[in-house]
């Protein structure tokens, strides 16, 4: 079973907005915190954000700062990344990981969904 199951991807416009929801099955995931990560054609896998398990902590790319918001509701399974000003430089797979904040950084587990396309052109 895939430990989470993201959406909300699409083809967008450059400046437009999109909520991605990350659903998690098969564990607790309230115990952990999470991160959406991206990944484009040919780079590395970016972390973008991350949010502790109870949401009072998040962190940011500096990339992406001011423009994306993650938050979660534990009581949906829920994680959710509102990325607004879209420029074609965040076109890139989305993906949600489960980890823990230790040291004041994220450290991701081996717990990862299959990701959902964002796309951003004119």
């Amino acid at each position: 079973q895939v430990p989470f199951e993201e959406s909300g991807g699409g083809l967008i416009h450059p400046g437009g907005s999109l909520r991605l929801s990350c659903v998690a099955s098969g564990f607790a995931a309230s115990i952990y915190a999470v991160s959406w990560y991206r990944q484009a054609p040919g780079l590395e896998r970016e972390l973008v954000a991350s949010i502790s398990n109870d949401g009072s902590r998040t962190t940011y790319a500096d990339s992406v700062k001011g423009r994306f918001t993650i938050s979660r509701d534990n009581a949906k399974s829920t994680v959710y990344l509102q990325i607004n000003s879209l420029r074609p430089e965040d076109t890139a797979e989305y993906l949600c990981n489960a980890g823990r904040f230790y040291q004041g950084s994220y450290h991701p587990h081996d717990k990862w969904g299959q990701g959902t396309q964002v796309t951003v052109s004119s």
